[in-house]
């Protein structure tokens, strides 16, 4: 069916609210960045504490030092360029 010359649309080019997509896209941007923290700190503490000669200290100060450092550079910095 065609439309006729006289049917407006109603979408404007940048009039839609995005506030919910923004706080979605924040939320998965934040997940990722944190679970990817949590997943290599658990990695290197396995890896470091089941490889032969391994101990659970070692690899308990190792994970710690991946975490502090992690967080420190994966910290959000104010908004703005």
């Amino acid at each position: 069916m065609a439309k006729s010359p006289d049917a407006h649309d109603d979408y404007v080019r940048g009039s839609q609210e995005i506030s919910e997509q923004e706080s979605t896209f924040d939320a998965f941007v934040g997940l990722t960045k944190w679970g990817s923290l949590i997943i290599s700190a658990s990695l290197l503490f396995l890896t470091i504490w089941f490889q032969p000669g391994g101990a659970f200290i070692p690899a308990a100060i190792s994970a710690v030092v991946l975490l502090v450092v992690g967080f420190f550079i994966l910290k959000s910095s104010p908004k703005g360029h």
